[in-house]
């Protein structure tokens, strides 16, 4: 890794309020990190205005204009190295991320459930939520994993049970997931960052 502060690379999808916590928890001095770079697969996601107002390099590679994943992963690794990140984090990502050896344990993502549960291909966003309650489980919750090839996979790093209320709307459960979301992130990238993370096979052993 570089010396000097954590350089993290933020991929999104959509509005950018994880990185507008991320970018919070820098300023405050929670985290001796730096947000080097902002890469969202849709060309309106809000999250690149957020970047742009806070002077972050913010760029637009839209999956639609890729032939295939293996194109559009082309188009991210491409930008990816022209700002050397020593962390790539998945914050609303909507579209698969090839690490591709060269980010192999050094690229984090965030999903909002208690994976194994309620996760995979399509299980996004409110889709989860309404799963949950579908269910009728009684917890579900915020995790954040290492990334490798399946989608929702990979060791987990931390996770944060939350209660699912009998009068829950997938409204009112995601707004308390969120905040989970916004504690366990910037927690599991300090603990990255300090080096205290030892992936073991499917576990992950954080130092004391």
């Amino acid at each position: 890794m570089s010396t000097g502060p954590l350089r993290i690379a933020v991929l999104l999808s959509g509005s950018g309020t994880s990185l507008e916590n991320l970018c919070e928890r820098i300023d405050a001095g929670d985290l001796d990190a730096e947000v080097c770079a902002v890469i969202a697969s849709k060309a309106k996601a809000g999250g690149l205005e957020r970047a742009r107002r806070r002077g972050i390099p913010a760029f637009a590679v839209p999956r639609r204009e890729h032939p295939d994943v293996g194109a559009f992963n082309d188009a991210l690794h491409a930008l990816l190295e022209r700002h050397a990140p020593d962390l790539v984090a998945l914050l609303g990502f909507l579209s698969p991320f090839e690490t591709r050896g060269q980010y192999d344990g050094r690229t984090l993502n965030v999903h909002p459930a208690l994976i194994p549960a309620f996760c995979g291909q399509g299980m996004y966003g409110r889709r989860v939520h309404e799963a949950v309650l579908e269910a009728g489980v009684k917890l579900t919750g915020a995790t954040v994993h290492f990334v490798d090839a399946e989608y929702d996979h990979g060791p987990i790093i931390l996770q944060e049970a939350v209660a699912v209320r009998d009068n829950d709307t997938a409204e009112s459960l995601a707004e308390r997931v969120q905040a989970a979301e916004r504690r366990i992130v910037p927690e599991a990238i300090r603990l990255f960052a300090e080096s205290k993370l030892t992936i073991e096979g499917q576990r992950v052993r954080i130092k004391e």
